[in-house]
């Protein structure tokens, strides 16, 4: 299957890459959402994480594929379960990104997306992933006590509040 890797910039977007490239799955576009404006590192976003987005560009070339776009107009306007399109909504801003992309590439079957899984944090572990914690913006984290530790140092932390 063809497919878009929606990509933050972080660890978990790229390992889900990987993961669907060992399922048989090609990527054949990268596609970001950034703040509206170049001087913000990080939204206080219902949906997204921005913290790195400066270094998506650079991730694109190291893939040798195109990446689209777009900044991030929207505010959190509905956080239900369901969503209904809503005019002014982040997610809006994200509907409109995939649909540049299919247009540019008809061929794409699907979205690859890191959003934190479970299992996904486990395949890392397992898989020796060198991935370091530079945020925390999760109840029970701490910046003094957790930034600067590997997955693996964070392990049972992490699935004790999950």
């Amino acid at each position: 299957m063809k497919v878009v890797g929606l990509i933050s910039g972080g660890k978990d977007s790229f390992t889900n890459l990987i993961l669907c490239s060992t399922y048989g799955h090609e990527t054949v576009a990268l596609a970001n959402l950034l703040p509206a404006e170049d001087c913000t590192e990080e939204l206080d976003s219902f949906m997204y994480q921005t913290v790195g987005h400066n270094v998506v560009t650079a991730q694109a070339q190291c893939m040798g594929l195109p990446l689209y776009r777009r900044r991030i107009l929207g505010a959190s306007k509905e956080q239900g379960l369901e969503y209904h399109g809503t005019k002014g909504d982040e997610v809006e801003d994200l509907y409109r990104l995939l649909f540049a992309v299919k247009n540019a590439h008809p061929e794409i079957q699907a979205v690859s997306t890191g959003a934190a899984m479970r299992a996904l944090l486990r395949t890392m572990i397992h898989s020796e992933v060198e991935a370091v914690l530079v945020k925390v913006a999760a109840l029970g984290l701490e910046p003094r006590r957790h930034l600067g530790k590997t997955l693996g140092e964070m392990e049972g932390t992490l699935h004790k509040l999950n």
